[in-house]
C-alpha cells in the first residue's frame, strides 16, 4: 500500500524542525525575488524530487528523451553526482562515468545521439548549451534531479512522488526523507506518483488523488515501472548455457521471453545494489524466484577492493543454478572496477526498466510535454506543427513511449 516504506525517527523530529527553518528561509528569499530564478528562450523541462533519492528520477528523463528525440535535439544537463571532474564537462565518445557520473552515462551510453552534459551550476550549463558548447542548436533541455535548484525557472517543473513513500505522509530530515517541506509540492506543474502497483484500483487512485491536495493548476499522473529482459553486464564473458535452458538469447546475449523475468525462475540470485530504495526490486522479483540474498551498499556506492572481495565471496557461496542481479547505474560502476571474478563476471547480468503512464493518461501526458515544447521552441517548423498529435505505435510495446508526430 501507499506509504508502506516510510519509517519516521521520531526522537529527530526537533533536528527536522531546525532544518526546515532552514530550507523555509531559503525557498522564502526566493519567493520575494530576493534570490533570482532564471527563464531561458529554451523549452526546459525539469524532473526531481523534494526527497532523498529513490523516486525513479532517470526512467522518467529516459522516457521524455525516447519521446522526444526522434523530433528533436534534445540535451540533458545533469549535475553528475560523485563524478571526478569540476565545472561543466560536455559528454563524448571516450568520456567515462568518473567524468560525468553514474547515471548521465548510462542515458548516454543507451541513446549516444542525445547531448548529455554536466554542470553544478545549472544556469551556466544552460547557458553553455545555448551558446552551442554542443556543436548543435538545442531544441530543448531536461534538467535531470533540479527541483531545488530555484536559480532555474522550467517550463515544466515535474516533481516525482514515491508511491511508497508519498510525500504526504513522510516527514523533514533527519527525521524523515524529505529535502523539502511538503508545501513545496505546490511548485510543481506536473506531479506523477512512481512505482505504483500495476494492479491498482480506481478507488486509490482517487483517495492519493483527493490526499496529494494539488491546485487545479497542477496536473497528475500515476506511473509504474516495467522490467526488460535480463542483460550481460560483461556479454564477452557471459555464461550462455547458466540461462540458455530459460529463454532465448539474441546476438548480443540478451535473454528474450514473453516475460522478461522467467528466465530468473528457479534461479539462487545474489541481488548486488548501490541504490536509494533496494525494498521495490526485492519487492518485485520474490514472485519470480524466493532464492533472494542480498547485498546493499549506499546510493551511488564507489567499489572498494574489499567491497569486490565481498561481491567474489557472496556470490561464490551460493549453489548453482544462481545469477548476479544489478541496476543499470550499478553497472556503470562495476564495468570500471577490477578484481571481479570471472565467475561473477559471466554470471552478471542488470535488470534494466522503464516506466509507464497508468490509467490511460499516457497519450494526454505526451500531448501535454509536447505542446508546451512546440510553443516554446526556437525552431520555427516546431512552432508552426500542425495541433492535430497523431500518436505512433513504438515497435515493441512498452519498450517505448507512444512517439507523437510534430
Amino acid at each position: 500500500m501507499e506509504g508502506d516504506f516510510i519509517n519516521i525517527n521520531k526522537k529527530l523530529l526537533p533536528l527536522s524542525w531546525c532544518y526546515g527553518l532552514g530550507v523555509g528561509f531559503r525557498n522564502l528569499l526566493f519567493e520575494m525575488g530576493v534570490l533570482k530564478s532564471r527563464s531561458f528562450k529554451v523549452p526546459v523541462i525539469s524532473v526531481g524530487n523534494i526527497t532523498v533519492g529513490g523516486t525513479g528520477k532517470t526512467p522518467h528523463v529516459e522516457y521524455l528523451i525516447r519521446l522526444l528525440k526522434d523530433h528533436l535535439n534534445v540535451a540533458v544537463l545533469s549535475r553528475g553526482y560523485k563524478r571526478k571532474s569540476h565545472g561543466f564537462v560536455l559528454a563524448g565518445k571516450d568520456t567515462t562515468m568518473w567524468d560525468i557520473g553514474d547515471e548521465p552515462y548510462q542515458m548516454k551510453q543507451k541513446f549516444p545521439d542525445i547531448t548529455m552534459a554536466v554542470d553544478s551550476k545549472r544556469t551556466r550549463g544552460i547557458q553553455k548549451l545555448i551558446d552551442g558548447e554542443a556543436g548543435k542548436e538545442i531544441d530543448v533541455i531536461l534538467l535531470d534531479d533540479a527541483f531545488q535548484h530555484r536559480y532555474v525557472k522550467p517550463g515544466i517543473n515535474i516533481l516525482l512522488v514515491d508511491y511508497h513513500r508519498l510525500v504526504i505522509y513522510d516527514k523533514l530530515l533527519p527525521a524523515g526523507r524529505l529535502r523539502e517541506p511538503v508545501k513545496s509540492k505546490d511548485r510543481a506543474d506536473v506531479v506523477i506518483v512512481t512505482k505504483c502497483p500495476k494492479d491498482m484500483k480506481p478507488m486509490e487512485y482517487r483517495v492519493i488523488t483527493k490526499a496529494m491536495k494539488l491546485y487545479p493548476y497542477q496536473r497528475l499522473f500515476f506511473s509504474t515501472h516495467e522490467y526488460d529482459a535480463p542483460k550481460p553486464v560483461f556479454p564477452d564473458l557471459s555464461n550462455r548455457e547458466s540461462i540458455e535452458s530459460l529463454g532465448v538469447i539474441d546476438s548480443m546475449g540478451v535473454l528474450e521471453s514473453l516475460d522478461p523475468l522467467s528466465p530468473l525462475a528457479g534461479k539462487n540470485i545474489l541481488l548486488l545494489t548501490g541504490i536509494a530504495s533496494p525494498e521495490q526490486m526485492v519487492q518485485d522479483l520474490t514472485p519470480v524466484t524466493p532464492n533472494i540474498s542480498t547485498l546493499t551498499f549506499g546510493d551511488h556506492h564507489a567499489f572498494r577492493p574489499k567491497d569486490i572481495r565481498r561481491i567474489n565471496e557472496r556470490f561464490s557461496a551460493l549453489p548453482d543454478p544462481k545469477l548476479i542481479i544489478t541496476t543499470e547505474k550499478d553497472a556503470t560502476r562495476l564495468e570500471a572496477v577490477e578484481g571481479l571474478s570471472d565467475e561473477v563476471k559471466s554470471h552478471l547480468y542488470t535488470l534494466p526498466i522503464h516506466m509507464t503512464i497508468m490509467m490511460g493518461q499516457q497519450e494526454d501526458f505526451n500531448n501535454h510535454i509536447i505542446k508546451y515544447v512546440r510553443k516554446n521552441s526556437r525552431n520555427s517548423i516546431l512552432v508552426k506543427g500542425k495541433d492535430d498529435h497523431k500518436p505512433k505505435d513504438s515497435h515493441r510495446s512498452g519498450d517505448r513511449p507512444r512517439t507523437i508526430s510534430f
